[in-house]
C-alpha cells in the first residue's frame, strides 16, 4: 500500500470544516483565511485520492469516504482534547475518571456509585457520557474511557478484551405516582391485569425478566410506552403516565425524588449493576472507591 504521509494539520482543518458544517465557519473558529483552509482541504484530498465533501448549495455534505474519514478523525482528535484536559488535570492535583453510563440504568444507580468518589482524600474530576451499552464498550475499549457503568454483563465470546465486574443485585418494586398508586394499593400482584405500565424497551437486560414475572403472574398489562432511557421513563413515570419497575434498593430516593409510592415488590426480577473494565483487576483509585462503597453497603435497604 502506497503511504503518502498525511498531514495530520491538514486532517484537523477537514475535522472542523465537519464540525463546524462549513469552510467560512471554520475559517472564523482557526482564526484562517477561507482560501488557506480550502487550499489545505484540496491537498488532503489529493493525498488520500478521495473526495471528502459534495457541495449542495451553499453547504458541504460529506461523502462516503468523508463519513469514514470523519469516524477516524472524531477518534484521533476527541482523544487529543482529552489528552490535553487530563494532562492539565495533573496541575490541580485532581484524579480524573471518565465514566460511560449506560442509557438503560437509572440514574440513582449511578449518582449512588459515582457520589463515593467525591469523598476520596484526593480531589476527583468526573467526566459521564451516556450512550448505548455496545457503543461504550467500543469507546472502552479505545481507552476513551475508565469505567462503564451497566446492567449487564459483556457478552461471551466478544472479541474485546474487556471485563464484566458484578457490582450488586437488588430486587425490584412497583410503584407509581401517589394518585396512580392509590387505585393499585390492593390485591397486588393479582390486580395488575390491565394497569398501565411503562416499560425498558426489549433490548433492556430487565426486560425479559420482567416478562417473565408477567407471564408467571397470568399478568396482561396495558403497556402505555417502552423506554430506551431509564431517565425517561422516571420522568413519565413520575408524572402519573403508569406504573413501573425500580430497584428496591432505591426506594426511599424514588420517594423523595419522584414522590414514587411502592405498590408491591418483585423479588424474582432482579436488576444487576456492573462495572466493565479493561483490567481483570480494577486499579484505578475512584474505582476503587466504588467498589469499596458497595461492600460497605451503600445499597443497602434504609
Amino acid at each position: 500500500m502506497k503511504n503518502t504521509g498525511m498531514n495530520f494539520r491538514h486532517l484537523y482543518y477537514f475535522w472542523v470544516v465537519a464540525k463546524e458544517g462549513g469552510i467560512t465557519r471554520a475559517s472564523s473558529r482557526l482564526g484562517l483565511a477561507i482560501q488557506t483552509i480550502s487550499t489545505q482541504l484540496a491537498q488532503l484530498e489529493q493525498s488520500i485520492g478521495k473526495s471528502l465533501f459534495l457541495q449542495q448549495g451553499r453547504r458541504l455534505v460529506l461523502t462516503e469516504a468523508g463519513r469514514l474519514a470523519m469516524s477516524y478523525a472524531d477518534q484521533i482528535f476527541l482523544l487529543g482534547e482529552q489528552m490535553q484536559e487530563a494532562l492539565g488535570d495533573t496541575d490541580t492535583g485532581k484524579t480524573r475518571l471518565t465514566v460511560g453510563i449506560s442509557d438503560s440504568l437509572p440514574k440513582l444507580t449511578a449518582f449512588r456509585l459515582l457520589e463515593a468518589t467525591l469523598r476520596l482524600p484526593k480531589p476527583v474530576r468526573l467526566v459521564c457520557y451516556e450512550d448505548q451499552f455496545d457503543a461504550l464498550l467500543a469507546d472502552l475499549a479505545l481507552h476513551k474511557l475508565d469505567v462503564v457503568l451497566t446492567d449487564r454483563a459483556v457478552r461471551s465470546g466478544t472479541t474485546l478484551r474487556v471485563f464484566s465486574h458484578m457490582l450488586f443485585e437488588s430486587e425490584t418494586i412497583v410503584v407509581g405516582a401517589p394518585a396512580l398508586a392509590a387505585v393499585y394499593a390492593d390485591g397486588f400482584p393479582g390486580n395488575m391485569n390491565g394497569a398501565p405500565f411503562l416499560l425498558p424497551t426489549r433490548n433492556n437486560a430487565l426486560r425479559g425478566r420482567i416478562d417473565e414475572w408477567f407471564e408467571l403472574h397470568d399478568v396482561r398489562p396495558d403497556v402505555i410506552g417502552e423506554f430506551e432511557d431509564n431517565a425517561l421513563l422516571n420522568t413519565f413515570g413520575r408524572r402519573g403516565a403508569g406504573l413501573y419497575f425500580a430497584p428496591a434498593a432505591l426506594a426511599s430516593d424514588l420517594a423523595d425524588q419522584f414522590g414514587a409510592v411502592e405498590i408491591g415488590r418483585v423479588p424474582q426480577v432482579r436488576e444487576q449493576v456492573y462495572a466493565i473494565s479493561n483490567e481483570r483487576k480494577i486499579k484505578h483509585p475512584a474505582v476503587e472507591a466504588i467498589l469499596s462503597s458497595v461492600h460497605r453497603g451503600v445499597f443497602s435497604p434504609s
